[in-house]
């Protein structure tokens, strides 16, 4: 008898299965109609007892029978994967382990016993320092189990077809078990608690690690804050591609090896970099004191520099912890999970300097919520008075409906709790908070509101969820077809307050409606298979006495509410992937890039691919824009790939009511819609395609793949161009909208999206005023006017 561990629940041991004497015991439990996925339903006790001698006399396979204080609980089973199960169906590593479990059917469940029972089965496995992984193989049904094996750290690799079942492969790492329940994330901030010793909050922070990330980084401020005019980089005489960088005071000097490519684009070589402080070279590369060095070049003011290199120290953090981990291959991604492939990004956005501020999180939060951490995370639930809450939703469900659809069981347990206080649920709306904003904002600014009972804290979501690289938007881990959550997030985080406004929230389902119809019904949109996933139902929280002291754009109405968008796994069809588009531009350890990697997947020339990609994300929002005027704030962390064998099928576009705007007057729009038109200058109009597009994503993804040599510029923007003019071609009924705003103009405006938050980096954009607050310095030569087509000419300006 092998004792494991005692806790709350008792004392869990394991001994053999005797296949004679349990018999009996095990045909009750495997053939109880709670068992059905265990397969053995129709069998009798001397098929059971067959059964287990002969995995007793497996030289890869045993079996258990699990007791706790003594009396036979659960069954459990070891078997070698290599061996045993999943021969063939999958990567199988040494120090890899497969497990079973069945707990013996009760009619007096015990809360929190099923989560008791395997925990104390993975303690066992790991006991054996062999053991490196825990690999099982549920039923794809069976989502019970799916939820129960997320709680303890396995993550889910993808269906594998066995002999007798579709199973949902998924593994857990010695260190994903540790960390799932030795810290689990939400019931360290729960207890207020702190997940290990202190030391382990910055064990991450390691000489080398710490050196590579200031490099990182570095390397980027010189490329980016040069490519914004803040800095004039001298070429060094006799070195036609060497450059250098003198800080204001003339006392330090940043040398580098660089390429100009299109658009300004300074294509850094990152070990070209050196400092020299006067007259030595210094030893290895500092964010903090670049920043200090070029305070005045910056335009930083004494209020905001503090605040920058408490973000700029927080994003070194955040590159130091990523460069800690271990991380899959760009490779390794083309066959990667969608969560996955959204926690292995190194690089954050792909112009802000400082991407990862989070100012607000600890260390033992960062480690619980950042999207990099890939920890599952239980969104608290509240209870807010009807007469202080707006829900609203699509046309196509209702409060009760979606309440119901997301919650399943967990919502008659919500009810009951609020009748057990003596309250009505009928006189509340349930609202999903961000942990970290219950703990440290609503417990203590709302706590009148929770005194007087306006709000009632209910428990936390049994569904896992996983933080996205928005990082107040979360992915239903457990099941993945269910909706994402955008909570309100009190931090600050590339120069804005991460808060939701209850009061943009209630129009948030009729616009996602009216767009959804737009794309549905425009020949244009459907023959590029681009789709938006709607934000479906959208929740906020009036606190009246805030109300009464702030206008509309405090961070004070922005503490409670909530939005639920829908997941674009639910229309997958058979053989697509996804992956976040921002992944475009990642590069692995190795130098080798994600965009890489997928052409040489696909079996396509690089420009066959380059074009595919093209017509599915570019041709739809030159479309939106010409026809509709009609913009989208695409970025990488917007749009979603559906990938099918490396190529890109299609797009889908997220985060749709707060971030697309309609800038023509022509353009009719439903009067609950009517807040996302805006007046924008005629001359900053097409800036949505040439700086958000062309500028903010493709200059980069352009300079990976030449600096791969997977395409040359000039070959990738000549593509652009041709995508470009095709749609034009197809589209003669647009022809004084192409002439207007012209694709092919010879330069654009540079807008400089650093210089925003440099400026003001706790809200860099006046939302009263957006265009207005746009950072404009000169003109960038626009890549296409050099492939604008002879039969396009006419027209021009």
């Amino acid at each position: 008898m092998q004792t494991i561990m005692t806790n709350a629940i008792g004392e869990f041991a394991l001994r053999p299965v005797d296949p004679e004497g349990d018999a009996a015991l095990l045909h009750r439990w495997v053939t109880d109609p709670k068992s059905s996925f265990w397969m053995m339903q129709d069998a009798t006790v001397e098929q059971v007892q067959q059964e287990y001698q002969r995995i007793q006399e497996h030289p890869h396979h045993d079996a258990f029978i699990g007791l706790v204080d003594g009396t036979p609980c659960f069954l459990t089973e070891r078997y070698d994967p290599a061996h045993v199960e999943l021969v063939g169906l999958y990567d199988a590593q040494p120090g890899d382990i497969g497990m079973h479990l069945l707990c013996g059917p009760t009619d007096t469940p015990r809360h929190g016993f099923t989560r008791a029972v395997i925990t104390a089965i993975m303690t066992a496995l790991f006991d054996d320092p062999t053991v490196m992984r825990v690999v099982v193989e549920p039923d794809i049904r069976n989502t019970a189990v799916h939820r129960l094996n997320a709680t303890i750290g396995f993550r889910e690799i993808g269906p594998v077809q066995t002999p007798v079942k579709t199973a949902l492969l998924s593994i857990c790492t010695r260190d994903d078990f540790a960390r799932s329940v030795g810290t689990p994330a939400a019931n360290a901030v729960a207890q207020q608690t702190y997940p290990g010793a202190p030391a382990d909050a910055v064990a991450h922070l390691q000489p080398r690690a710490w050196a590579d990330a200031n490099r990182i980084l570095v390397t980027k401020a010189l490329s980016e804050f040069s490519h914004e005019r803040l800095l004039s980089p001298a070429r060094v005489e006799g070195e036609p591609d060497r450059f250098t960088v003198t800080s204001d005071d003339g006392s330090a000097a940043y040398s580098f090896t660089a390429r100009r490519m299109a658009l300004e684009h300074w294509q850094i070589e990152e070990p070209s970099v050196t400092c020299r402080r006067d007259g030595q070279t210094t030893h290895g590369l500092d964010m903090v004191q670049f920043v200090l060095d070029l305070r005045a070049s910056l335009g930083l003011s004494a209020q905001t520099l503090p605040v920058y290199l408490e973000e700029i120290v927080s994003t070194l953090s955040a590159l130091a912890f990523k460069l800690s981990q271990p991380a899959p291959t760009a490779a390794d991604l083309v066959s990667g999970e969608f969560q996955q492939i959204e926690s292995a990004m190194l690089g954050g956005h792909p112009c802000f300097i400082a991407n990862s501020g989070r100012i607000g999180f600890g260390a033992h939060e960062y480690q619980a919520f950042a999207p990099e951490s890939a920890r599952p995370v239980h969104l608290v639930w509240l209870a807010a008075r009807a007469s202080r809450a707006h829900f609203s939703s699509c046309r196509d469900t209702s409060y009760d409906t979606f309440i119901r659809d997301e919650l399943g069981d967990q919502l008659d347990d919500f009810h009951a709790q609020l009748r057990a206080r003596g309250l009505d649920p009928a006189d509340y709306t349930l609202i999903p908070v961000h942990p970290w904003q219950w703990w440290n904002k609503l417990s203590v600014t709302f706590a009148a509101e929770v005194a007087m009972g306006h709000l009632v804290v209910l428990g936390e979501s049994s569904d896992d969820y996983r933080a996205q690289q928005s990082i107040r938007t979360f992915f239903n881990s457990s099941q993945p077809t269910k909706h994402y959550v955008k909570t309100a997030l009190s931090v600050i985080n590339m120069g804005f307050m991460r808060g939701l406004s209850a009061a943009y929230m209630e129009a948030t389902p009729a616009i996602n409606d009216w767009l959804a119809d737009l794309v549905a019904d425009d020949e244009t949109f459907t023959s590029t298979g681009v789709g938006v996933i709607r934000e479906r139902a959208a929740v906020g929280y009036h606190p009246v006495h805030f109300e009464a002291a702030t206008d509309r754009y405090s961070p004070y109405r922005k503490m409670l509410a909530a939005l639920w968008r829908e997941s674009p796994v639910a229309g997958l069809a058979s053989g697509e992937r996804l992956s976040t588009m921002a992944a475009l531009l990642h590069v692995d350890r190795e130098g080798r890039s994600f965009v890489g990697a997928l052409v040489a997947a696909s079996g396509l020339s690089s420009q066959e691919w380059l074009r595919g990609y093209l017509r599915a994300y570019l041709v739809p929002l030159l479309h939106s824009f010409y026809k509709y005027g009609l913009a989208f704030m695409p970025h990488g962390e917007n749009v979603i790939l559906v990938l099918r064998d490396g190529t890109v099928e299609r797009v889908i576009m997220k985060d749709l009511a707060e971030e697309i705007v309609v800038m023509s007057e022509e353009t009719t729009l439903p009067e609950t819609v009517e807040r996302v038109r805006a007046e924008v200058p005629h001359e900053l109009q097409l800036l949505s395609i040439f700086t958000d597009v062309f500028d903010c994503f493709l200059r980069h993804l352009a300079a990976i793949m030449d600096d791969e040599g997977v395409l040359s510029e000039s070959d990738f923007w000549r593509e652009v161009a041709g995508v470009s003019a095709e749609y034009q071609r197809e589209h003669p009924e647009l022809a004084d909208r192409f002439a207007e705003f012209d694709v092919f103009a010879d330069d654009f405006a540079l807008s400089c999206l650093n210089r925003l938050q440099l400026r003001n980096n706790q809200q860099m954009v006046d939302l009263a005023d957006p265009a207005g607050a746009l950072q404009l310095v000169g003109t960038l030569r626009n890549p296409l006017a050099a492939y604008r087509p002879a039969d396009l000419l006419v027209g021009a300006r």
